[in-house]
């Protein structure tokens, strides 16, 4: 019985680690997934450097949200997959795959931590030649 309770600990404590461990908060990737720019802002950071199709601007929380939701509603997001996702230091990132009506576009988003969360700095989205 004792091995059982011990054992059971030990896969609940590595569980509870790698949960807590998580670098890019989930609820960004289900955001991309549904092409929800209301869910994705709540991962901004005040300030967002956007990137959508060469077009470059550095935009606060709303008009990125506001730039992001233009595209969502010009692309409609049939998917998301990540490729690949990293940390290092105070900093972490995904690159994944959006799949839209309009083709597939790589977006690459770059989080920074503030207060013991990461937040959104950079989002780039480009289209594939896929």
């Amino acid at each position: 019985m004792k091995k059982r309770v011990v054992l059971l600990l030990t896969c609940l404590f590595i569980w509870m680690s790698s949960v807590f461990a998580q670098d890019v908060p989930v609820g960004v990737i289900v955001a991309f997934k549904k092409g929800n720019s209301q869910e994705l802002s709540r991962y901004l950071g005040d300030k967002v450097d956007l990137i959508i199709q060469n077009k470059s601007t550095d935009a606060n929380k709303v008009t990125a949200e506001g730039a992001i939701s233009d595209f969502f509603s010009l692309n409609k997001v049939s998917g998301f997959n990540v490729n690949h996702q990293g940390k290092r230091d105070e900093s972490s990132f995904i690159i994944g795959t959006l799949a839209t009506a309009n083709g597939n576009f790589r977006v690459n988003c770059f989080f920074r931590r503030v207060q013991n969360k990461y937040v959104i700095n950079q989002i780039r989205i480009d289209k594939t030649n896929e």
